[in-house]
């Protein structure tokens, strides 16, 4: 697995660069021997404490997400990866058939797996505005637009990578009706799920 360390307003030393390399390849191996990469990002918390931020592509389409806080950069490291574990333990046995499926999927649609990693291409572009689009003083800045695939999954697969990626939302093509739907966080902490009509 690739791993990368990198600090925003911090020097990341080769002791953490190491904790990092053993501490994710121990979390992640267990599960998925074969990961394809693994980020982890540190930066200043308030009160003098690290934040750690890490985004692990166990394999094509699946993201997971971890955070951490604390006041050594290291404890920080560790809770993060400590919620990577938790989630990988909650939804493993449907990771599992997910990515069986997966594969068989596309072993009968292309014939051979074609080796592009979908949503590890994923790309961001910063953009402005054109000059003649009128813009509303209040109105909320666009700053950059990220490319993905969108996944195919049923609701309940959709509300665990929601999980897994620790995101607030997430788009994905319903395996039963083949339209565009969306699962999401609400302020109350429940799922909210958002499917167009169907059109007849």
């Amino acid at each position: 697995m690739d791993i990368r360390v990198s600090g925003h307003q911090i020097e990341t030393g080769n002791a953490l660069k190491s904790h990092v390399a053993t501490r994710l390849q121990s979390t992640v191996d267990k599960y998925f021997p074969r990961a394809l990469s693994a980020h982890a990002t540190f930066r200043p918390a308030p009160h003098g404490a690290f934040h750690c931020d890490i985004v692990c592509h166990v394999m094509s389409g699946l993201i997971l997400k971890g955070q951490g806080e604390a006041q050594d950069a290291h404890v920080a490291l560790d809770a993060a990866a400590e919620r990577i574990d938790k989630q990988l333990r909650r939804y493993m046995r449907r990771l599992k058939d997910r990515h069986e499926q997966t594969a068989a999927a596309e072993l009968q649609r292309d014939g051979a797996v074609n080796g592009v990693n979908g949503i590890d291409d994923a790309s961001y572009t910063v953009f402005q505005a054109h000059e003649e689009e009128e813009v509303l003083a209040d109105a909320p800045v666009v700053v950059a637009e990220m490319r993905v695939d969108i996944p195919h999954a049923s609701v309940s697969d959709a509300v665990m990578m929601l999980d897994l990626r620790n995101t607030n939302a997430l788009m994905f093509v319903n395996s039963k009706t083949s339209a565009f739907n969306m699962v999401y966080r609400r302020n109350d902490g429940t799922i909210g799920w958002v499917e167009p009509p169907q059109k007849h």
